[in-house]
């Protein structure tokens, strides 16, 4: 029996240790507690598999009272916000290539007159068939948008184009990725993914290994600047992100076949920008992190809302505002925007210059809290 209470006394009396040690350590103790409600935050309320109120442009050359109701169709059914009114094809072309919208709707002159006339008039419709996630349902819902709206204007003389099966063909440009292959935008999007997980957590948790040896008490012997150790420090890792890229961009093209009809030059620029800008955020987490377990935890605490609201596994614009804005501050979001914009769209620096510059900010603002981070440390 004294065998037995001796026994549970000693569990009782490591069970007490190991709760003191939680509590001491409140990094880790935060992420056991944060991850699990922000995975369920993350997963119940920004992931939507069915995005509706993509951004749309219009422009229509026949303003029809019929017209006017196709549009509010269109705009009534959810899918299609209209943000803009395009005064040529041409403009509303260059924004479905820039990406500030999703659908580009025309509507040619004579529409109304040919419909009544029975004559099948077209509507064309160009969507950034980039992710097909995002863009098959809203396409899928055209013929039943438009055939609801005109069921209500084909009255009287015009109920006998009801009869037919469609009074209106819709020509639909999937744009960019006609085919709707999953790995034409996966594909580039791990290029992101990899870099960013590798890049933030291996300088992360070399830096840390280098606080746990003590090898920080060398530096402080040495005429060394903190922007010359965090250089120094991120320049081998610079290197390995680039052999990854070459790596991933060789896969892509003779594995996966995903087109490059960009600038190589550009988007190398691009890569050495995102993969700065994750070292930076890598040694700033090891200023933070007392030991590698929680650099290790403090990359995944990071890496998972990259992953999930950067428009990588899931579509960027089917989440809500608030999910977006977010998005929108993590670097992996932008760069998806610059490698799937050059390889499958073309796009130059023109169209990119502004997910550039907020990389460039990036780099600003991470290497700077690094700096005075580590200062502090070495202090």
């Amino acid at each position: 029996m004294s065998t037995t209470l001796d026994s549970v006394q000693r569990i009782v009396a490591v069970l007490i240790k190991e709760l003191i040690q939680m509590r001491r350590d409140r990094t880790t103790f935060a992420m056991m507690l944060g991850v699990p409600i922000m995975q369920l935050v993350l997963f119940g309320f920004a992931i939507n598999l069915d995005p509706k109120h993509l951004p749309a442009a219009i422009y229509t050359e026949d303003n029809s009272p019929m017209v006017r109701r196709l549009v509010s169709a269109f705009e009534h059914s959810g899918y299609y916000d209209f943000v803009s009114v395009a005064s040529s094809p041409q403009q509303g072309n260059a924004l479905l290539e820039r990406g500030e919208v999703s659908f580009f709707v025309y509507i040619p002159a004579g529409f109304t007159a040919q419909l009544v006339q029975g004559k099948r008039p077209q509507i064309l419709v160009s969507a950034d068939a980039t992710d097909p996630a995002a863009a098959s349902n809203a396409i899928g819902r055209l013929d039943g948008i438009i055939d609801n709206a005109l069921r209500t204007e084909l009255k009287g003389p015009l109920a006998h184009l009801q009869a037919t099966p469609s009074p209106v063909e819709v020509v639909v440009h999937a744009k960019y990725n006609p085919e709707a292959i999953t790995q034409y935008n996966i594909v580039p999007g791990l290029l992101g993914v990899i870099l960013t997980m590798t890049s933030v957590m291996i300088t992360a948790m070399a830096m840390t290994r280098e606080q746990e040896r003590g090898n920080l008490e060398n530096l402080l012997a040495m005429p060394v600047r903190p922007v010359e150790v965090m250089v120094g420090k991120i320049t081998p890792y610079i290197l390995v992100g680039i052999v990854q890229a070459v790596v991933i961009l060789s896969a892509a093209h003779f594995l996966f076949s995903v087109p490059f009809f960009g600038s190589l030059a550009l988007l190398a620029f691009g890569i050495l920008l995102f993969v700065i800008t994750n070292l930076s955020l890598g040694f700033t987490f090891s200023t933070v992190a007392k030991n590698q377990m929680q650099a290790m935890q403090m990359t995944f605490f990071f890496f998972l809302p990259s992953i999930l609201l950067s428009g990588f596994m899931f579509p960027f614009r089917g989440m809500p505002h608030w999910a977006q804005t977010i998005g929108e501050c993590l670097p992996l979001t932008h760069f998806l925007r610059v490698v799937r914009g050059i390889m499958l769209k073309g796009n130059g620096l023109e169209q990119l210059h502004g997910e550039f510059s907020v990389l460039g900010i990036f780099i600003l603002v991470f290497g700077t809290m690094a700096m005075l981070r580590y200062k502090n440390t070495l202090d």
